[in-house]
């Protein structure tokens, strides 16, 4: 089986300031099709994306039907100070309008930033948990684990990874990947 699948995020899976092979879309799909499991990986990232954007577009990328499709957005809502409960019925949507193509979702969370307090990371940081947990769909808690915050592994803007973050990520994300697809090895 060859499996059709989509990323749909902001820069993060755009592969802002990276080459098409070291972006996040095509080292997944390497790494996927080095795991034994055939499959093409479709970039919806659009840099500078919201939740608000990617479910706005979500109809049009998912006439394709992809089997499955990686949800990595909500860091630009987090970056612009958006309000989490704006964010989390985005998600919610978003999740729920791909169930109905048929796709199976992974969740790929986000974290707020420090300089925007306690009091914002405690409503913003439960949505990506709490929507998977409610739609009953795969998580990959934080989309930069390992890579957040690592010079060797960010561009010089030290928000986009660079390749060598790309693959970090990639590489931790496989296994839930792999689960999701039911190809666990």
């Amino acid at each position: 089986m060859r499996w059709a699948s989509l990323a749909l995020g902001d820069s993060l899976t755009a592969g802002y300031g990276l080459s098409n092979e070291d972006g996040f879309t095509k080292q997944l799909e390497a790494a996927l099709n080095e795991a034994g499991v055939r499959a093409t990986v479709v970039n919806g990232g659009v840099s500078g994306d919201t939740s608000a954007g990617g479910l706005a577009r979500a109809d049009w990328l998912l006439s394709d039907k992809p089997s499955l499709v990686i949800v990595e957005l909500g860091a630009n809502d987090a970056l612009r100070g958006l309000e989490p409960a704006d964010t989390r019925r985005n998600l919610d949507a978003l999740v729920a309008k791909i169930k109905t193509f048929g796709a199976r979702v992974l969740v790929a969370g986000m974290l707020a930033p420090p300089n925007l307090g306690r009091d914002y990371a405690a409503e913003f940081n439960p949505i990506f948990p709490d929507v998977a947990k409610a739609h009953k769909v795969a998580l990959y808690p934080f989309f930069l684990d390992g890579v957040a915050a690592d010079p060797a592994l960010n561009q010089a803007d030290g928000i986009h990874p660079n390749a060598k973050g790309v693959s970090v990520i990639v590489q931790r994300m496989l296994p839930v990947l792999l689960k999701t697809l039911g190809e666990s090895q």
